[in-house]
């Protein structure tokens, strides 16, 4: 496996001290191809793919998020919350733990959020020429003119 270091090295051995690949690949232990691969590629730091990892709750997954929909439309007292959905899921199949289908509902529960909220980001600013709005403040004012106090209303 390559690190950030390693291949700093690697890119000032070739580019400023001037060393070959198969030299550099001697002294590193590392293929030619690897080499070539990241002096071409120009990257700084190396990019690995993200890892994929199947989970059981994948077969179930439509289902659970059916479920998810159809219980978010009803009256509190009236949805099933995760453990039943869980339970149901256990009798439909499923082999996994009640932590995974509960991080699946707080995941679908923020997308559903973030889908709800997407809308919301425009910003169009009320401007009205003069004497077109006006804003009025009901208030009761006190003034001082020439030394006598009267009130304004």
């Amino acid at each position: 496996m390559i690190d950030v270091a390693l291949l700093s090295v690697i890119r000032r051995w070739h580019l400023r001290d001037g060393l070959s690949i198969r030299e550099i690949s001697r002294r590193t232990g590392l293929s030619r191809n690897t080499i070539r691969k990241y002096l071409r590629s120009g990257v700084v730091e190396p990019h690995y793919p993200e890892r994929q990892s199947p989970s059981q709750l994948d077969a179930f997954a439509p289902k659970l998020e059916l479920w998810l929909k159809t219980e978010a439309t009803k009256n509190r007292k009236q949805r099933r919350n995760l453990k039943r959905m869980h339970a149901d899921l256990l009798a439909l199949g499923y082999r996994g733990s009640y932590d995974r289908v509960a991080a699946f509902a707080r995941q679908w529960r923020q997308s559903q959020e973030a889908a709800r909220t997407a809308g919301r980001g425009t910003f169009i600013p009320l401007t009205f020429s003069p004497g077109e709005a006006f804003q009025f403040d009901w208030s009761e004012e006190w003034v001082i003119i020439g030394g006598s106090a009267p009130s304004c209303r």
